[in-house]
């Protein structure tokens, strides 16, 4: 089943997505900072038997618009909230990765009766970090662009599975391979996250959560733990041989998890 492409337009600001139209329950999927909808691809052929599978390009990134006026988390919030809408996904599940979660949460905890599920995959509450988006920009000033090379991207950008993963969201111009983003709008997206916690709003949620973190997450263990603390409910796994972007490595793995978690919701 291919994907089939959306454009839904929220307050003039123009967001792509891929649609596979499977039976069932909805999905939404929300990649994290810097990525794009089709890093979603891997699972997303799985899921769609049995599910309709929506993938969106975030505000600035891939074939969204790239420099979005607004990139606050209210923003990225409500874009969730127009495409469930307009493309009329009735209850969806949200998936997130990284900064895809965190939007996700904000969500399910704003929104609670638009929600059926929530999971959360290398996401959390997060605390302060103000050297978070020097960080951030830091490593994005350390792409080599233009790469002269999708093989040379894939490379750079991890090898394997991740880096063909990160490099399926660049473009072919101007003598080389170049994101689909720019780099003060990423580190503007998390301006929020570098100030404050979010514990507040993930107490607010009350739909069906499952967090997925890897062996060598980017979650510190003490706030996976608080995060069960404050919501017993919460079905929590770690999937061994991972990191950070396990969607891409392990993306049968990840399949099996999210499947038994969506036959319980039933």
């Amino acid at each position: 089943m291919a994907w089939s492409e959306h454009v839904v337009v929220r307050d003039g600001v123009r967001l792509a997505c891929r649609d596979r139209r499977g039976p069932g329950q909805p999905l939404v999927l929300l990649h994290g900072l810097a990525g794009h909808a089709g890093e979603w691809e891997p699972l997303a052929r799985h899921l769609s038997s049995r599910h309709r599978v929506v993938a969106v390009d975030q505000r600035g990134h891939g074939a969204s618009e790239r420099r979005p006026r607004d990139v606050s988390r209210a923003a990225y919030v409500a874009d969730v909230i127009a495409v469930v809408d307009q493309l009329e996904l009735r209850q969806p599940v949200l998936v997130g990765q990284s900064l895809g979660g965190h939007t996700a949460m904000l969500t399910a905890a704003a929104h609670p009766g638009l929600v059926r599920a929530l999971v959360l995959i290398e996401a959390g509450p997060g605390g302060p970090n103000p050297n978070g988006p020097a960080d951030i920009g830091g490593w994005l000033d350390s792409w080599p662009t233009p790469f002269p090379s999708y093989e040379a991207a894939a490379a750079f950008l991890g090898g394997g599975a991740v880096g063909a993963g990160w490099a399926a969201g660049l473009e072919e111009r101007e003598g080389g391979w170049w994101p689909r983003f720019d780099r003060d709008v990423m580190v503007s997206s998390l301006a929020e996250n570098a100030q404050r916690s979010f514990r507040h709003e993930w107490e607010k949620i009350t739909c069906p959560t499952l967090v997925v973190l890897a062996q060598s997450s980017f979650i510190p263990a003490q706030e996976a733990d608080e995060m069960v603390r404050q919501r017993p409910v919460t079905a929590s796994l770690s999937i061994p041989g991972t990191s950070h972007d396990l969607h891409l490595e392990q993306p049968e793995t990840l399949h099996t998890v999210l499947s038994d978690f969506l036959q319980s919701l039933v």
